[in-house]
Parts: structure tokens; sequence; C-alpha cells
């Protein structure tokens, strides 16, 4: 029989190979987008910064850890002594973190480059190196804070959808607490004639199960309870709508509106209530004058609608909230975004599958993949600033801002238009051009050069790439997102 060793050695000569091609993909992907971590390490990284890093990569889904490549882009392959026996360092990655990493040499024309493949760790599960919890902070580590280990450690508990609202409820209860009739009308279907076929109906949903009684779900209570308060703790999941006399919350707040219905409930009483606040302004139009919104009706719908779906219900102490300034309109939800904000337009991965799919059925938003891109299809076609989406540790934020010049915006909002104009144009199979981003800003032909520095300014940052690198031409050149 082989001996442990020679089984190991002859199982890593059997796995694939990093090619000198992938190589060079990976050296091009931005960091905050790909699990990446780039070190130069070209005389030493000691094994404890090793593991350190491979926890903390693990903790973050998994990834791989490079030495021989400059962090910066444009990032350069300069060589590494660290990590002389590959094969050693795996042994002791096993025996002190107990996960297995693969480790790599690729012979480079310009060094040696080491790749460390790392996994993610298991659910429910946080990775640790002598104690201490490691998560990734931009390019470098930092102590995982108490809020994310929770999370990590309620991962596998049930889903609080499916939880219990309030147990032992009788039929006439259900129907007492739940606005049957509303599902019914928003569905499409006629109404039952007896409450068996009601019942039966939300069964079929998961609103309700029938338990010593019935059980009324999460679900069925958010999303129809005649009022959140009837329900313990349901009431702090209501949406709440604050508009501002000025541009910040000095300005001080002329309307405070807490939701009190299920969301399915008042989902169109709450769009109706912030697109009744939102400023009008006079335009003239086929030689009328008429009024338009400072924002599209059905954005804001879709925004809100985003924010109810996509929250996470166990972040207590918070809900979606609307916040309307003379300048632009600010739409939060619970919880730290699951996706990259830059792959919001393309990607449809929601926290709360459940909820989405009645929500979609309901017709309170759009089909799958039809939100988000039509917020910023219609922020184009308004001729308004790029919306943003800003992820933080707790909260998820959505911004449309009112209308502005081009010589207003800054280069943050000049950077974002190109961007989610690539991407609106990619997915319709067409790739962003220097004339697609001039219309896209009405500006004239005169102005090429400008719109020429807006592209180089995306492509330094990471944003989009060149269709042919070795393009010369900046006016004809065509463009995709950076991960395309």
């Amino acid at each position: 029989m082989l001996d442990e060793d020679l089984l190991s050695t002859l199982f890593s000569t059997l796995m694939i190979a990093t090619t000198l091609e992938e190589l060079e993909k990976w050296i091009q992907i931005p960091r905050e987008i790909e699990g990446m971590e780039f070190k130069a390490a070209m005389s030493q990284f000691s094994g404890d910064r090793v593991m350190d890093y491979c926890v903390g990569i693990a903790n973050d889904g998994g990834g791989k850890l490079i030495l021989g490549v400059t962090n910066k882009l444009p990032r350069q392959i300069v060589g590494t002594r660290a990590i002389g026996d590959t094969q050693e360092m795996q042994k002791k990655i096993l025996d002190k973190l107990h996960f297995e990493v693969k480790i790599e040499e690729v012979d480079h024309p310009d060094g040696r480059v080491v790749v460390c493949h790392i996994p993610s760790r298991p659910p429910g599960t946080p990775l640790h190196h002598d104690g201490r919890y490691w998560m990734r902070s931009g390019e470098e580590l930092r102590a995982m804070t108490p809020d994310r280990l929770r999370k990590i450690f309620e991962e596998g508990k049930p889903d609080w959808l499916t939880c219990s609202a309030k147990d032992n409820c009788s039929a006439s209860e259900v129907v007492q607490l739940l606005d049957t009739q509303s599902y019914f009308d928003l569905i499409g279907l006629p109404y039952p004639t007896n409450r068996a076929g009601v019942l039966e109906r939300f069964e079929s949903e998961k609103f309700i199960t029938e338990e010593n009684g019935y059980s009324i779900k999460n679900l069925g209570a958010i999303l129809f309870a005649k009022r959140l308060d009837a329900f313990e703790g349901m009431f702090r999941k209501a949406p709440r709508v604050i508009v501002y006399d000025g541009t910040d919350k000095l300005a001080g707040s002329r309307v405070f509106k807490p939701g009190t219905k299920g969301y399915a409930v008042g989902f169109q009483g709450l769009v109706d209530f912030v697109n009744s606040h939102i400023p009008s302004n006079e335009v003239i139009q086929n030689a009328l004058r008429v009024e338009l919104k400072m924002f599209p009706e059905i954005a804001i719908r879709e925004l809100v609608a985003n924010a109810l779906i996509h929250q996470d219900f166990n972040e207590t102490g918070t809900s979606v909230t609307v916040e309307l300034y003379s300048d632009r309109i600010e739409i939060s939800n619970p919880g730290k975004s699951i996706i990259s904000t830059d792959r919001f337009i393309d990607e449809i991965q929601s926290r709360n599958e459940r909820l989405a799919d009645v929500m979609r059925r309901l017709g309170m938003c759009e089909e799958e993949g039809k939100g988000v891109d039509r917020v910023v299809a219609y922020a184009e076609t308004w001729q308004l600033p790029a919306p943003d989406w800003r992820a933080g540790e707790r909260h998820t934020t959505a911004i449309m801002f009112a209308q502005k010049k081009f010589s207003e915006m800054d280069g943050k909002d000049r950077v974002r238009a190109c961007f989610q104009h690539c991407v609106l144009r990619w997915m319709t199979n067409q790739k962003m051009t220097n004339t697609s981003l001039r219309e896209r800003f009405n500006l004239p032909e005169s102005k090429s050069e400008t719109v020429s520095r807006i592209i180089a300014d995306a492509y330094q940052q990471g944003k989009i790439k060149p269709v042919d690198p070795k393009s010369t031409s900046k006016r004809y050149a065509n463009y995709v997102p950076h991960w395309a």
C-alpha cells in the first residue's frame, strides 16, 4: 500500500494546475469582486500570516491567496521565494486549521508565483487561527465583528419566514388577523365560497399551518396582517417613510409615517404615499406645459419592492426606510447585501426566495431580472444621474438623484453612469462605445474627448474593459463590464 505522503503527492499532481492564461486573467480582476488576495511577498511570507489569510478568505466564502504578484492595479508579477515547500505548508495548514488548502507553484516567465486555493468555511462555522477569527477588510485582515460572528452562528437556523408569528389560532381568528380578501384580489382569483377554501389556499401557500389549531407563519403575517402590531415584534418590521425639508437630516422632517399593514395589503398605499411627496417640475412637452415627478413612479415602485424583498429579517431594531430629500430619495433595507453592488443590475439572487416569489405573483414587483435594470434604464431615459447602491455592514441603500446637468456631475457620478450604461448594453448583447455613452449623457459630438476621459477613468477603476485590448482607437473602441 502507498503511504500517506506518497498518496498526498500523487493526489496533488493529478489536480489540474493553474495555467499561465488563467493567472493572467486573475491578475486583471478587481479584488473587491472576486475572492482574490494578491501579495508581492518577494522574499518571505510567514507561515502564520499564510494561515491568517487562509482563515480570513475562507470566512469570506473562499478564494485564492496569490503570492509573487503586486496588489495594486495594474498588477505586476514580481516572483516570490515564500512557501519554499508547498507540500509541507499544506500539511501544516491541515494539522493546525483542520481544513485543506491546495498550494501550487506557477512558473511564469516573470517569476515564481504561489497560488493557495482556499475553500469556503462550513455553513454556521466561523474559522479561526489560534483563537483569532479573521475577515478580509480591503487589502488587509481584521478581527471579525461580533455582529458578523452572530450571523455566521445563525446560519442553518430555520428561515425567519417559516417561523410562527402566532400559534393556536382558530379558523375565525386567522380570518380576523389576516386580510384574506386582499390575497385573492391581488392574485386574480375569486374569493372561495366558504372559509375552508380560504384556509386551504393559505395552507398551500405556507402562510399558515394546522398544528393544534392554526399557526400563522411570519410569511403570512408580514404580507397580509391587517395590523402588524397584532403580532409580537412584527410592528418593528413595518416600513417607514420620512420626508425632509432640505438635503440633509439637520433641516428637520415634516412627514413621518410608519406602516401599519402587511406588505401585500399596504404596498400600493405605501408607494402612493411616497410618490405623493415627490416634488414635481414643470416642463414643456409638445408645446404644452406639464408636470413631471422628480423620479419615475415605476422606478420608486421597484426600489421599494426590492428593499422589502431583500431585507434581512434577522436584523432587529430596524426596518425598511424611505427617506425623501429635496435632491434625492434613499431607500434602505436591513442587512448587508449578499452580492456585490456591481452585480445588482445583471444578477438574480434573493435573500428571501419565498417572499420574492409571492410578491411577484401578486404583481407587487417585476419578473425576476427586470427590477434594478429597469430602474437604471429609466434613469437614463429621464436623463437623471446614475442611481447608487451602497452596502454597509447592517444596511443596503439604494439612492436615486434629482436631475443634474452634466457639468454638475462629479467624477463618481460620471463613472457610475458609464459602468451602468455598459452593463445595460451588455445585457442586450450590445457593446458600450464612446457614441452610446455620449448619447446617454445627451452630449454633442464635440464632447467625444470628454466622454473618452470618463471611459478611461472607469477602466482605471476596474469597472469596464475594452473588448479588444490591443485597439488604439478611443472613439470607436467597444467596452464591456469588467466581469463579462
